[in-house]
């Protein structure tokens, strides 16, 4: 995700920034859905605090990319709530991100993001994506076999386990990388259900990677 700075905390805003301009994409929510969505649905902020929500809410106000509208019915004393929804610009901002498809998309806590917004990202950015992060996976699998190999005399029984345990989650991520990659090839070749509507276990994705996008229901 494209971001002004390098450092681990601009790289989470930004990528806050884009799931909150996603969740907000089909319907206006309130804050408090909007962290309960961002925090059950995505797990890079499973701990998010509304001390990081809300000044990423007043940023993107500022910004003109989402507007606040009040409810003024609130009851028994209770404070109007603020639902958010997107503008026109943050439509098109948002549109201008999931198009974007660099080598940051690959990276783990990104990777996962721009997953789950997968149904508004177009066909040819998907398969970019999917076939970058198998690549990554593939040489992330190489360098913990070097690994292995070279060093399996001095460890010891519970390092060892460890490293089969990267190993083994590292295999499984291309295998499912290479199922949804060959399904996009085929939706593209004929097109009609959606890419993962094809797949036998399109919920068998490793643990720790979202397997759709995010829904009321979540």
């Amino acid at each position: 995700m494209p971001t002004s700075a390098g450092s681990p905390r601009s790289r989470r805003a930004a990528l806050l920034e884009f799931a909150v301009l996603g969740l907000l994409h089909d319907s206006p929510l309130h804050g408090y859905e909007l962290r309960k969505r961002l925090t059950t649905a995505l797990g890079i902020f499973r701990a998010l605090s509304y001390g990081s929500l809300y000044p990423c809410l007043r940023g993107l106000v500022e910004r003109g990319l989402i507007g606040e509208r009040t409810d003024d019915t609130g009851a028994g004393g209770r404070r109007p709530r603020i639902t958010y929804e997107l503008t026109a610009e943050g439509k098109e901002h948002f549109q201008d991100l999931v198009a974007a498809a660099g080598p940051d998309a690959w990276d783990d806590d990104d990777f996962d993001v721009r997953l789950a917004f997968f149904s508004r990202t177009e066909a040819q950015v998907r398969l970019r994506i999917l076939e970058g992060r198998r690549s990554r996976l593939e040489e992330r699998l190489a360098n913990i076999r070097e690994a292995s190999t070279r060093n399996r005399e001095r460890m010891d029984g519970y390092t060892l386990a460890l490293q089969s345990h990267g190993e083994d989650f590292a295999e499984r991520e291309v295998r499912w990388l290479d199922e949804l990659i060959t399904a996009e090839r085929r939706a593209a070749l004929d097109p009609g259900p959606a890419a993962y509507d094809d797949l036998d276990h399109p919920s068998a994705a490793p643990s720790g990677t979202p397997s759709g996008t995010p829904t009321d229901g979540d």
